[in-house]
């Protein structure tokens, strides 16, 4: 689904909704006081408090390299939204994404990945299987295991949108809420909204730029595509990298490509000249077939003070 409208601006709509927001709320809040299972590795979390991308999976990928390169045996948790397998998962070589989910496939790229809804069974899992450290993508608002390092992740574009939980608004929960359970916020962008004000937390400030694959599109006509949380930040990537982007065509989050949908992309970049271009995560929901004709852009992490970064990881460290 796309977010509606409302959901950026408070108005008559968000305040007709406001008790429902009030009772989701309880009830988020509710299932939070359970108790988790402590792992007897640490445990990072990237969670976020707004449905949709924020940009948790390029962030848990970036700080997994970072941590490999230390030596360190991490894997990667998360649920696996929009993949059909139930229970816990170990992700292997030959899955799709319509079994463990895109996001399972670009971790799994990196270390060993799990899916599944109970954290804690994954992580029994991880644990048993050699893991030194646990990294959850998303699983800030579940309760099953207890992490040692929680990062509030934000889009400093879009902030908290109305401030209001759902129905009312974008929020799974009140940002304060999410913020206490938090050690730090990483704002990705600049902070037009002032979302990071009065919640009282460490600011890690990041910037997503072109990589490699998107630099060498420079000077290219393209005709990009995707279906992530917010395309027009990729199209922002392209043009960024020099790109000429003749046609941006934007999908629902998760799309799951048609081949009707995929020809008319291939027939429209052709009719254009143009190289047709999606991002890593949409490549992972490409028919194997498809995937040889459309080249992917990519997006690196810039810190604005990796050493602040590195002292807080170093704090769970095992």
């Amino acid at each position: 689904m796309r977010p509606p409208r409302f959901w950026e601006l408070d108005g008559i709509l968000p305040r007709i909704l406001s008790p429902a927001s009030g009772a989701v709320a309880a009830i988020t809040a509710r299932r939070l006081t359970k108790p988790g299972w402590r792992a007897p590795v640490p445990v990072i979390c990237f969670g976020n408090v707004t449905l949709g991308g924020t940009g948790k999976t390029t962030l848990a990928i970036e700080i997994g390299n970072r941590l490999l390169r230390r030596g360190i045996r991490l894997h990667f948790l998360l649920r696996g939204y929009g993949g059909s397998t139930t229970g816990t998962r170990w992700v292997q070589p030959g899955d799709d994404a319509a079994l463990v989910g895109d996001e399972a496939l670009l971790l799994a790229a990196v270390a060993p990945t799990w899916t599944g809804a109970d954290r804690a069974k994954s992580a029994r899992a991880a644990a048993g299987a050699g893991a030194e450290l646990l990294i959850l993508d998303d699983g800030l608002q579940n309760p099953g295991l207890v992490k040692d390092l929680s990062f509030l992740v934000v889009d400093g574009e879009v902030g908290f949108g109305n401030g209001r939980v759902v129905p009312a608004g974008p929020l799974r929960e009140p940002a304060r809420a999410a913020a206490a359970r938090c050690q730090a916020v990483i704002i990705i962008g600049q902070d037009l909204t002032g979302a990071t004000a009065g919640l009282n937390l460490p600011i890690l400030r990041i910037k997503l730029v072109p990589g490699p694959a998107s630099l060498a599109l420079a000077g290219e006509r393209v005709l990009a595509f995707a279906g992530i949380g917010r395309p027009e930040k990729f199209f922002h990537t392209l043009a960024q990298a020099g790109a000429e982007v003749a046609t941006a065509i934007s999908f629902p989050d998760h799309h799951r490509f048609r081949a009707r949908e995929i020809d008319e992309v291939l027939r429209h970049a052709e009719t254009l000249r143009a190289v047709p271009v999606t991002t890593r995560k949409d490549a992972m929901r490409l028919p194997p077939s498809v995937r040889e004709a459309v080249r992917v852009a990519d997006v690196q992490i810039a810190w604005e003070d990796e050493a602040k970064l590195d002292q807080m990881l170093s704090g769970v460290l095992p």
